[in-house]
């Protein structure tokens, strides 16, 4: 299922939203230019969970700002053109409507914060892996959370494979959105049993799980405490 579009206009320009996009999109350019340097770049930016949770075993301070670097700078590496584009599809379909509610300093810090959140999510789920969880789908993952919360009702625009032909269909977010949890939590969930599938893996299913579940709790807490009249 290819999302295409939701139903719900944006109410303001989605100024943070785009300029995650754009940040995303200029961090793979440079990646594209950096030739057998980059699987070096993609190891020290990226946020490499055995080395996280062993960092002061591997002679390092706990508090070394290198440590804790990964945490923002993985979110903005991608490994390939279908991993950034798929996540900048999903952030251009949702984040709008997130940042419209959330406002644009609130939404800064949240998809940030759920970015970290994410990593650590998946670092608990595999803290031995040497993979460096690299991608936005983290921070997506919370912000699909929310929208799943403020917007159940919105309807996906989707690219669904019929009989062997392809046709547009409108699908509620709340089953979307709700189907697109389940598979993730599958997923880890079978990795989880299947420890040895780690290393053959490389999709941070945790990562995307734990951040939906984040993005939801908190999205639960602010349509609670701070309703709107939509």
């Amino acid at each position: 299922m290819i999302p295409v579009a939701d139903t719900i206009p944006s109410k303001k320009i989605p100024f943070v939203n785009l300029f995650f996009i754009l940040v995303n999109v200029l961090v793979f350019l440079y990646e594209l230019k950096l030739g057998k340097n980059l699987n070096n770049f993609l190891l020290d930016y990226g946020n490499v969970p055995v080395r996280f949770v062993y960092w002061t075993e591997f002679g390092g301070q706990f508090w070394d700002i290198k440590r804790y670097v990964p945490l923002f700078s993985s979110m903005f590496l991608h490994g390939g053109f279908f991993h950034i584009i798929g996540n900048m599809i999903y952030l251009w379909i949702f984040g709008d409507n997130v940042e419209d509610r959330l406002g644009h300093l609130g939404y800064l810090f949240f998809y940030v914060i759920g970015g970290i959140v994410s990593e650590i999510i998946q670092i608990l789920s595999d803290p031995h892996s040497t993979l460096p969880i690299i991608g936005a789908s983290g921070a997506i993952a919370t912000v699909l959370g929310a929208y799943f919360v403020f917007y159940p009702y919105s309807r996906i625009i989707t690219l669904l494979p019929v009989f062997g032909w392809y046709s547009f269909v409108e699908i509620p977010a709340l089953f979307y959105l709700g189907f697109w949890f389940l598979m993730q939590l599958f997923s880890g969930t079978f990795l989880l049993m299947s420890p040895e599938s780690f290393a053959s893996g490389g999709v941070a299913w945790w990562a995307h799980a734990g951040g939906f579940g984040v993005g939801a709790l908190v999205g639960w807490f602010i349509k609670r405490f701070s309703p709107t009249d939509e």
